[in-house]
């Protein structure tokens, strides 16, 4: 019975979106927002439709995406549980409706922290490439943190060092004041051994710049990677400590990813924001954001966008 009512009764409220947002069969992703008495972040999540009932995945405020468990539907109503991490593992219930094109709802925490979730259905952004492209403009000019942002000014420890974009030790995350809708964007990188950063896109998807302490990190958080969503398809030799090139094309949602003049992902679709991004306004655009909040030693240089142009 709750089959059928997901597929006749939820599924259609989830498709009576405008054909802009329309999913597949039941299946619709959500950008949502999560309002707490001491902070508001985003988050994302999809519903779909799957053989043995509905199945959901969440994108919390930070961490990979990841399955819900007890996912259960009555009408328009869904519930489901997680664990969420704030700064531990913490089970978390979602109890949420969806109705007339609006998700709203409520998380709550275990350790009592409870949440207010709305949502919209997530835009496809399936934009055709720009006729060309503008002139590569630098972002760092290799002087100072002139047109960058830290998130946590007393925690910032970015500085320009002989060129260099240099994180001396973990604390604040850096962003451009400018904001970016399609663009390609070239990144040099110097990554240790153990040393953890990322590209944020926009400010809501990841690029991985990771090398893990042993050096086994699974594929959909390798160098590289759309972090916990797209792996790279093809493999490039690790070189911690040495310099390293990112060329990303973005468009609507849509990835290409060279490292180091070896296409590693191909015009792959960004399923929706990934941990740590700065809000959930997927169709907006975006600043170019790197994290420096995991470990310090982190290096960037010569950084440089070219935006479409239609």
């Amino acid at each position: 019975m709750k089959k059928v009512c997901f597929a006749l009764v939820f599924g259609a409220a989830l498709m009576a979106a405008s054909s802009q947002n329309a999913g597949i069969d039941a299946s619709r992703a959500w950008d949502l927002t999560i309002r707490t008495p001491s902070q508001t972040y985003p988050s994302w999540l999809e519903i779909s439709d799957v053989m043995g009932g509905p199945k959901v995945q969440v994108v919390g405020r930070v961490a990979s995406v990841h399955p819900a468990d007890d996912v259960k539907v009555d009408g328009h109503h869904i519930s489901f549980a997680t664990a969420e991490f704030f700064g531990k593992k913490i089970p978390v219930t979602w109890d949420i409706m969806v109705e007339n094109d609006k998700l709203t709802g409520t998380q709550k925490r275990s350790d009592g922290v409870v949440g207010s979730i709305s949502g919209v259905p997530a835009p496809t952004l399936n934009r055709p490439a720009p006729a060309s492209w503008s002139n590569p403009e630098t972002l760092f000019d290799g002087k100072d943190l002139s047109g960058w942002i830290p998130d946590k000014p007393s925690a910032n420890h970015w500085a320009a060092i002989n060129g260099e974009l240099v994180n001396k030790s973990a604390g604040a995350n850096i962003r451009t004041n400018r904001k970016f809708q399609d663009f390609r964007l070239h990144v040099e990188y110097n990554c240790p051994q153990g040393g953890n950063s990322g590209v944020y896109l926009r400010g809501r998807y990841e690029v991985q710049v990771e090398y893990e302490p042993s050096g086994t990190e699974d594929p959909l958080h390798s160098m590289g990677s759309i972090y916990g969503f797209i792996a790279p398809a093809a493999v490039v030799s690790p070189k911690p400590g040495q310099w390293e090139s990112l060329d990303i094309t973005l468009i609507g949602r849509h990835v290409t990813i060279v490292r180091d003049d070896i296409k590693i992902i191909d015009d792959a679709e960004i399923p929706g924001i990934t941990g740590g991004a700065l809000d959930s306004d997927e169709a907006e655009p975006g600043p170019i954001y790197l994290q420096g909040d995991h470990t310090g030693g982190m290096k960037y240089r010569d950084i440089k966008i070219s935006l479409a142009q239609r």
